[in-house]
């Protein structure tokens, strides 16, 4: 499996999960399949979105297109760091 994770700081996170949510279509064509959101601990504005690709190409293509850039921007997203990984192994204790 392919993931992505993107840490990145949101100036409100209302606003942010408002254009996370109408934005869910345009992530499923481009080949998002699930994703997970998380927040630190001790930061309600650094977010942390782990998702799972159908492939790390479709998934740099989606993040590194100018439309997405301008989603960011709506979204009041901070300088987001991409982190591309393939699984090695899961497992549920």
């Amino acid at each position: 499996m392919q993931h992505v994770l993107i840490i990145h700081e949101i100036d409100a996170y209302p606003v942010w999960k408002a254009i996370f949510d109408e934005a869910a279509d345009i992530r499923k064509t481009a080949g998002e399949i699930s994703y997970q959101l998380l927040r630190y601990a001790d930061d309600a504005n650094a977010i942390v979105h782990f998702s799972e690709w159908s492939s790390l190409a479709n998934a740099r293509r989606f993040f590194e297109s100018p439309e997405l850039v301008e989603i960011r921007k709506k979204a009041g997203v901070k300088t987001p760091h991409f982190i591309y990984l393939q699984e090695l192994e899961s497992g549920v204790l």
